[in-house]
């Protein structure tokens, strides 16, 4: 292992995050606050220890799987816990654990909460724990990559460690330039969304932050009440539309900006994520209809809440807990089925359960014609075995920590519904669940260790589960 350039790429995203830790100074000037103190006190102490640590460029600047885990798991963990000191120093978020909680979500655009009053938070406060969602959300080493220069050549293992997807491929022959593509593309949609909501009325602090939210797929609240506060159709549907467009693969977009339209349109994960949505849409609107004064009200609030659901932003608009029991348990399925890969969404990913389905049909197939010879294809492409093997150890990895996060939470004073959409809201990097961690709920009555418990899965969900779990393996450390 090459562990020189483990601390070298460490030092350097410790360096970038101090750097970024300026940012909320300059809104403490803006708004008259003094919050910003603590923040540009974290932010030089980990501009200093960075460039120390980062100082001496190793001679061997490769970096190959074991090495691209490591630096992925550790960077995000220590950004979450060095993001949450200026919150504990001015007292915003009193708790340590509760303030690592909450960046933890951010950072793994979550967007679950421990605040009980949001709207009590100050300008600063509020605007790093929604820009940790514009920066965890196509990844925080991708964003260093993008800027900073770590390794030569290697950092394939990094970008794969960290985009969402069974599959990640270069979008160019270098690595640093698909990053740089991927900002691009990300940063231009948020501007528009932010332009969008402007002309809609929303002030500009508000259509910065919750179009960070949306980018990231976060879905971090500004205010108590969330989007549901601006009583807007406008916004709803403006945010609705970029929920959705962030949950597809940014490779697509790249296709169209090249002018290979017809390609990024023949995209069977696209076909599928498109159809599901409009499907449990359609649903949910003839199933709370009674509820709502018409038809299209009833579609605006369906749409949002399948749009934020499957995309795992997890921004509100309604109690969706009052929805009758079909609508909550499709809410509750689209929890675990998530986004496309690639996208800045969670769950468990449109092209992993295509595949799962794929395969089992072929198990089927199979059982009645046993010498059949049959392949499993997906974008018009034949699946690997070896991917096959890695999406299908995945969903055993995901159950178990799923059932062991489950049965620690069980351990303290906490309701089976609200227990399991917890575990099932982290893990897949949703936000709001059902009952008390509901979306007019937060997580702030968790015990400490179901916190931690859950801070855990949202990492691991966040990260395709295999980077959290190899950091504690003795021979992932090993040279």
């Amino acid at each position: 292992m090459n562990r020189r350039m483990i601390v070298f790429a460490i030092g350097k995203l410790l360096s970038m995050t101090g750097l970024l830790l300026f940012i909320p100074v300059l809104i403490s000037f803006i708004y008259h606050e003094s919050q910003g103190v603590y923040f540009g006190i974290v932010g030089l102490i980990l501009l200093i220890l960075g460039s120390l640590i980062s100082r001496k460029t190793p001679k061997k600047k490769n970096i190959y799987a074991r090495e691209g885990f490591v630096i992925v798991a550790l960077s995000w963990i220590l950004v979450s816990a060095f993001s949450a000191i200026p919150y504990v120093l001015s007292g915003e978020i009193p708790h340590y654990i509760d303030a690592f909680f909450e960046m933890v979500s951010g950072f793994t655009t979550t967007g679950s909460s421990i605040l009980t009053n949001i709207e009590a938070m100050s300008h600063t406060g509020l605007f790093w724990r929604s820009f940790t969602h514009w920066i965890g959300g196509m990844g925080i080493l991708v964003f260093v990559i993008a800027f900073i220069p770590i390794a030569s050549g290697r950092s394939m293992h990094i970008l794969k460690a960290e985009v969402p997807g069974p599959v990640v491929g270069k979008l160019v022959s270098k690595v640093r330039a698909t990053a740089r593509i991927l900002y691009f593309i990300y940063a231009a949609l948020t501007v528009i969304e932010i332009i969008l909501l402007l002309l809609g009325g929303m002030p500009l602090f508000d259509s910065i932050l919750n179009a960070f939210g949306t980018a990231g797929t976060g879905g971090f609240a500004i205010k108590n009440a969330s989007i549901a506060t601006y009583h807007s159709a406008y916004f709803d549907v403006v945010i609705t539309i970029f929920m959705i467009l962030f949950g597809i693969n940014f490779n697509l977009f790249y296709f169209i900006l090249i002018g290979k339209v017809k390609d990024a349109l023949r995209s069977e994960e696209l076909h599928y994520y498109l159809g599901i949505i409009a499907i449990c849409i359609l649903v949910i609107t003839l199933n709370v209809l009674p509820m709502y004064n018409n038809v299209l009200e009833a579609l605006r609030y369906s749409s949002f809440t399948v749009g934020s659901t499957i995309t795992t932003t997890g921004f509100v608009v309604v109690d969706y807990g009052k929805w009758p029991l079909l609508s909550q348990m499709i809410i509750l399925v689209l929890t675990f089925i998530g986004a496309s890969s690639g996208s800045t969404g969670g769950g468990i990913k449109i092209s992993r359960i295509v595949m799962y389905c794929k395969s089992a049909r072929k198990e089927l197939r199979k059982a009645l014609h046993p010498h059949s010879v049959e392949t499993i294809e997906f974008e018009n492409q034949p699946i690997d075995s070896n991917v096959i093997s890695s999406i299908q150890g995945y969903l055993v990895i995901y159950l178990m920590i799923f059932v062991v996060s489950l049965l620690i939470l069980s351990c303290y004073k906490i309701d089976f519904t609200s227990a399991f959409s917890a575990v099932a809201t982290c893990l897949n990097n949703v936000g709001p669940g059902l009952n008390i961690v509901g979306p007019v709920g937060n997580f702030s009555s968790l015990s400490d260790v179901s916190k931690l418990v859950l801070s855990f899965d949202m990492l691991a969900g966040r990260l395709e589960i295999f980077p959290m779990l190899l950091l504690f393996a003795p021979s992932q450390w090993r040279k």
